[in-house]
């Protein structure tokens, strides 16, 4: 048996907490399988249990606070996690728990994917949970991910377009990334904003079909980017770049959307 100090160095962690679905498309086994492919160790934290596949969601159940706290300190006291990564939470009070959670890991990055509709258009949290992401927890975020209809909803702006959900949610979160795909573009944007004014957009070609996880995916990857110490607008495209290669490579294991493929960096290439 190899002693502590002869044993190769170690991945970095990346702290999940998100909701389990049961389809492996999106959720939990979406953040494993792209920190992975990251070359990170994900130390997952389960939020809440779905019942969906890859057409929909049909129901959802919010863990007990104190089980979700119970296991991100038994993360947080046994693993060096150098970022966070967090999904679907579905009610207000896991916003104030993953509050609560980031107490204990001062200065560490946090990617915010702010799940509040499934691919398929079902519910994964109550009306006012997007309110308390905004005002509450996108201030503590390194970046939040949302794609249009989420930042929509989070700037209370309906019909509101990328740039002006920015102005808005911008007053609460340091980076913006706004993910492209929602609408009737030739190509998909990805729009990269920054509290300090700073702009980019990072374009790629469209792909047919509809897919379940994507979000999951690029937000796990940019977590994992970012815990190997990559500087974030460099992460960004990194994530941006690995994802919509799974997604080229997507996979249709049910009835419904396009799962993508999460295989390493050296396999999507």
């Amino acid at each position: 048996m190899n002693s502590p100090t002869s044993r190769p160095t170690s991945r970095p962690v990346v702290l999940c907490l998100s909701g389990h679905d049961p389809s492996g498309g999106a959720g939990l086994q979406a953040d494993i399988e792209a920190l992975l492919a990251q070359g990170c160790h994900a130390a997952p934290a389960v939020t809440a249990l779905t019942v969906q596949d890859t057409v929909n969601v049909r129901d959802f159940r919010v863990l007990d606070r104190d089980w979700v706290l119970a296991q991100a300190r038994a993360v947080v006291e046994d693993l060096p996690v150098a970022a966070v990564k967090l999904g679907m939470l579905g009610s207000v009070e896991m916003v104030e728990t993953v509050l609560q959670v980031m107490t204990w890991l001062p200065g560490v990055p946090l990617v915010c994917d702010p799940v509040l509709r499934a691919g398929g258009g079902g519910t994964l949290g109550r009306d006012d949970v997007g309110y308390a992401l905004r005002e509450r927890l996108l201030p503590r975020a390194s970046v939040a991910t949302p794609n249009l209809p989420e930042a929509r909803l989070l700037a209370g702006l309906p019909d509101g377009d990328a740039d002006q959900c920015a102005e808005r949610l911008l007053e609460h979160v340091e980076w913006l990334l706004i993910t492209g795909g929602h609408g009737g573009e030739t190509d998909v944007h990805n729009r990269l904003y920054g509290r300090d004014g700073q702009r980019q957009v990072f374009t790629c070609p469209r792909l047919p079909g509809s897919y379940h996880g994507s979000g999951c995916t690029l937000a796990s990857a940019l977590a994992g980017r970012l815990a190997l110490g990559e500087r974030l607008q460099s992460a960004v495209q990194s994530a941006l770049t690995y994802t919509w290669r799974t997604l080229r490579d997507a996979e249709t294991p049910g009835n419904g959307q396009y799962v993508p493929r999460r295989l390493p960096l050296d396999f999507c290439a």
